[in-house]
């Protein structure tokens, strides 16, 4: 178990917003700085390793972009908590080593409070000891998230170091 500060973001969060298009040649060390900024502006520069977002319906709609996940693995987003996701982003982040857990209720978290996630037992535990199902996760995808992402967990199968 662990415990994680949120950062609380509304509905149908896209993928511009995690890494806006003016920034896409710079690489994902030039994009993450800006992960956000349309929304919250102050989240890249006050992010720390380990927090967590916790969103609306439909988080990382629009365009199939990976550097949306990236940017938030860059800034040490432990996990994405969310009612839903679009596919495309679904799947990019696990690849990319992002952990996406869905909790229909999620919304009901509040800003800076500090949650518990249990991932043995799938629950998330508010601060106020509310206990929330968090929707199974296939095991090849948490193998993924724990390996750093698929290109780390292909490097590990083979033998070479992460």
């Amino acid at each position: 178990m662990s415990s994680h500060r949120v950062w609380k973001l509304g509905a149908d969060i896209d993928t511009d917003a995690l890494a806006p298009g003016a920034y896409m040649k710079l690489g994902i060390d030039g994009i993450a700085p800006h992960c956000l900024e349309a929304v919250r502006p102050e989240f890249a520069s006050e992010v720390r390793p380990g927090d967590v977002i916790v969103a609306g319906a439909n988080f990382g709609i629009g365009s199939s972009r990976e550097q949306a996940a990236a940017a938030l693995v860059r800034l040490g987003v432990r996990a994405v908590i969310a009612p839903s996701f679009s596919g495309l982003f679904f799947r990019n982040a696990f690849n990319l080593g992002l952990l996406l857990l869905t909790v229909p209720q999620a919304t009901v978290l509040d800003e800076a409070e500090l949650v518990t996630l249990d991932l043995t037992a799938m629950t998330l535990t508010s601060a106020s000891g509310k206990v929330f199902m968090i929707e199974p996760i296939p095991e090849f995808l948490r193998a993924m998230v724990d390996a750093g992402g698929l290109l780390n967990q292909l490097r590990l199968r083979q033998g070479a170091p992460a």
